[in-house]
């Protein structure tokens, strides 16, 4: 019988997002594929430094037990090497680590299509134009962005993410734009007890709220144990709108440990305290905004990103 993966929750990553092919990257744009084929050969037994995907990514599979029954997170490598250039990346993985065996080198192809077949519920790339095209296919992925984050060897894992475009769908959004901020909250007092639906992150959000159950679980047997997991709203949202965020939350059974309703204030103050590992928004500027301090994720998701310029990092 082939293995299966459908029972637990699937990351794809790129090797842009799990590393930092800064160098590598720029040979690959100033000299071409030859050059930068002979780069990779020359440097393969050189380890990649971590990317900004790098201390979610083993903080998740950190959370797997040491049997096969306790594997609960599966990560993916889709990469747009072939496998000659990507042997650097696989040795990296090794070198650091982690327990990423599966892989998709698709050389220069778009490789989010393989999503579906490794059950992915996410997919990380530092790739703007793949990733657009991913979620304009209705595919969960995010681009991640550079930044000062530094990380240390804590165990818990930290999410943010923001509320309305990536938890949710975009209506409240198109709303806000349309009749401003009095008609926003005038349409949300209305619907207060109106569940929004889920936006292109529904899976990958739910998915991460089991795990927090299970986590939850092990301390009542346990009442040792430490939970590693920890989950934020960060949204601009405030009263009245804070309402429609709960209702939304409890119809969709999703807990999260803390949440905050900003009212248009900068997310990068709150991101500062809670120190999350990873951010998603799919507002273009609150990721700028709070990159410097936070590994963040764009997801180009509905009316916010319409006529937005991709960021070609």
């Amino acid at each position: 019988m082939p293995a299966s993966l459908d029972n637990r929750l699937v990351v794809a990553v790129a090797s842009s997002a799990l590393f930092d092919l800064t160098d590598s990257d720029r040979v690959f744009r100033d000299q071409g594929e030859e050059p930068y084929r002979r780069h990779q050969r020359e440097h393969e037994n050189t380890p990649l430094a971590p990317g900004v995907a790098f201390p979610l990514i083993r903080r998740l599979l950190a959370l797997n037990g040491a049997t096969e029954g306790e594997k609960y997170v599966e990560v993916v490598l889709l990469s747009r090497n072939d496998p000659d250039t990507g042997l650097r990346v696989f040795n990296s993985i090794e070198h650091h680590a982690l327990p990423i065996s599966r892989a998709a080198f698709v050389k220069g192809q778009d490789p989010y299509p393989y999503m579906p077949a490794f059950n992915a519920s996410l997919f990380l790339s530092a790739n703007a134009a793949d990733v657009r095209r991913a979620v304009a296919e209705g595919l969960p992925a995010g681009q991640v962005f550079p930044t000062e984050f530094v990380d240390d060897d804590e165990p818990e894992l930290r999410i943010a993410f923001d509320f309305d475009g990536i938890i949710t769908d975009d209506s409240a959004q198109a709303i806000y734009d349309s009749d401003g901020l009095a008609g926003f909250h005038s349409s949300e007092r209305a619907r207060a007890l109106e569940p929004l639906a889920l936006g292109p992150l529904r899976r990958f959000v739910t998915e991460i709220v089991a795990l927090q159950v299970r986590e939850r679980a092990r301390v009542a047997v346990d009442p040792d144990y430490q939970l590693r997991l920890r989950v934020a709203i960060v949204t601009a949202r405030d009263a009245p709108a804070h309402t429609r965020v709960i209702t939304t939350l409890r119809a969709w059974g999703i807990q999260v440990d803390e949440a905050f309703f900003l009212g248009g204030l900068d997310k990068a103050g709150i991101l500062r305290v809670f120190k999350p590992h990873i951010f998603f928004d799919d507002q273009l500027s609150h990721v700028e905004g709070a990159s410097s301090v936070t590994p963040c994720v764009h997801v180009p998701f509905g009316v916010a990103n319409v006529g937005e310029e991709p960021n070609t990092l």
